[in-house]
């Protein structure tokens, strides 16, 4: 007990018009969809071209799965918490610099990679 009187522990409030991050991002609706989606569709595009070209569209798919990367990594800088959608999995800055890394390696390897005869 201090001399003021009794402590009482109290739970920190939040400031008006906030909501918890879980309420949140329940009310994304299909806005907050429709950027991961567009990058899925993306990926399993560039895949389906891989598997069908096979080693001929090796260097030009590589190059399109870094474009959907550099993609990705620019919708997720520019979009808002609430549009990311499964594109924000970390900090935006987190997010960003991890695609752009992943974007720049794919695109290293196409333009490194050898075309078969």
């Amino acid at each position: 007990m201090s001399a003021t009187g009794p402590r009482r522990a109290t739970a920190p409030v939040a400031p008006r018009g906030s909501q918890p991050a879980a309420a949140s991002r329940g009310r994304e609706g299909a806005g907050g969809w429709l950027a991961y989606l567009l990058v899925l569709a993306g990926v399993a595009a560039v895949l389906v071209w891989l598997w069908v070209g096979g080693g001929q569209a090796a260097k030009g798919g590589t190059l399109a799965l870094a474009g959907v990367m550099y993609a990705a990594a620019i919708a997720r800088l520019v979009l808002p918490e609430s549009r990311a959608g499964l594109l924000a999995s970390r900090k935006r800055l987190t997010d960003v610099v991890t695609l752009a890394a992943l974007a720049t390696g794919l695109l290293a390897g196409g333009l490194l990679l050898p075309v078969p005869l």
